[in-house]
């Protein structure tokens, strides 16, 4: 019978490092799978529940059965998220699988392509996905955050790898002089989330005691120069710019802000691209958010924990501050490896929002469409 721990100690274990890894397999040892590049299409699921309220109701498109043969081998090591190219005429998704490789879904959701992935990245965990864009030549570039190697990767939407960014050196000019402290003393770095704004990667580091956000500068001439930048902000503590598992870091659409999931605080707190704090996106309490992507006027939050856990974790969807709409696809939509959430994507299709959300301990995978009203 598989062991229960309480909602309780799942909280307070949440807050540290371990959590990271426990129950994951992260560390085992695996046979190398084929590096051949493979292109599945996908068949709608059978499911026939539904989940959710008012327009923003779903039900179960896809489910892993899809993924390419090697993805669905890895699948129950899922423990990262996910990045939409969001540029007009394009919709691509990408995200990454350990021992499978980066895995890209087409714009209307029908197929799943395994790229060709570096070694040194496969063999690691990649905690979450972001897309950026070279301001001098548009060119795409996609970041990954290693938890448990403690380095970011940077790869060309094709996965080829372009940079590897190590952790930050000990003696680094770091504008926090706790960040400096934790260096020197040794301290571990578990990168958690990346995003990119105005040149640089903005890292968050929610696997460490530090619990800080860390930037690295990327030369605007060349996109494999990446060195680590002195600005840094936040910090573990309670206050309203203090983070408890501060767990992944977005720029919303048309914004030079960053949202970062505060996961124990069960909050989104939003910053200036300084540091500087602004406001605060409160969840029901007792909810423990692990991401935030945003598509058309909503924005969507995955979950480790809700407040029942009797239910799996649940999906929300808010307009502005008001949530609208709570989906749980354990309970609701029969998909019984989702009693965790991990990262998840909003995309809207034609006149459509789907939802792409993995689930963590075991891993697992899904699509889900919007429900005709």
């Amino acid at each position: 019978m598989k062991r229960q721990i309480s909602r309780r100690k799942f909280i307070q274990a949440s807050s540290t490092a371990g959590l990271a890894l426990a129950g994951t397999g992260l560390s085992g040892d695996a046979s190398p799978l084929s590096e051949a590049a493979g292109t599945t299409p996908l068949a709608p699921a059978s499911s026939s529940g539904i989940s959710g309220q008012g327009s923003m109701r779903f039900k179960v498109l896809y489910t892993s059965t899809h993924l390419p043969a090697e993805a669905q081998r890895a699948l129950v090591k899922a423990h990262g998220g996910f990045a939409v190219d969001r540029r007009p005429g394009r919709g691509e998704t990408y995200f990454f699988l350990r021992e499978a490789g980066i895995l890209r879904i087409s714009s209307d959701l029908r197929t799943i392509e395994l790229l060709k992935t570096a070694d040194s990245m496969k063999r690691v965990n990649l905690h979450d996905t972001a897309i950026w864009y070279s301001p001098d030549d548009g060119s795409a570039f996609l970041a990954f955050p290693s938890n448990d190697a403690g380095k970011i990767f940077t790869t060309t939407l094709d996965g080829t790898l372009v940079s590897t960014l190590d952790a930050p050196p000990a003696d680094g000019g770091y504008e926090q002089p706790a960040v400096r402290r934790y260096f020197l003393g040794g301290g571990n770095f578990a990168p958690t989330g990346v995003t990119y704004l105005d040149g640089l990667y903005y890292v968050t580091t929610g696997y460490c005691a530090l619990d800080v956000v860390l930037t690295a500068r990327i030369s605007s001439r060349n996109p494999s120069m990446v060195a680590w930048n002195d600005l840094a902000f936040g910090g573990k503590g309670d206050g309203s710019d203090r983070f408890q598992t501060a767990h992944a870091i977005v720029v919303p659409p048309g914004e030079r802000q960053l949202d970062i999931t505060d996961r124990v605080h069960s909050e989104v707190k939003r910053f200036s691209r300084y540091g500087h704090y602004l406001s605060t996106l409160k969840m029901p309490a007792g909810s423990l958010p692990c991401s935030i992507d945003y598509s058309d006027g909503y924005a969507l939050v995955p979950t480790l924990v809700g407040p029942d856990p009797g239910k799996g974790a649940p999906l929300y969807i808010f307009q502005g501050e008001q949530l609208v709409s709570t989906i749980f696809p354990q309970q609701d939509l029969g998909l019984k490896n989702f009693q965790h959430n991990h990262k998840a994507a909003l995309r809207k299709i034609g006149d459509k929002f789907y939802i792409i959300v993995q689930a963590w301990n075991p891993g697992d995978f899904a699509i889900l469409e919007q429900a005709s009203t």
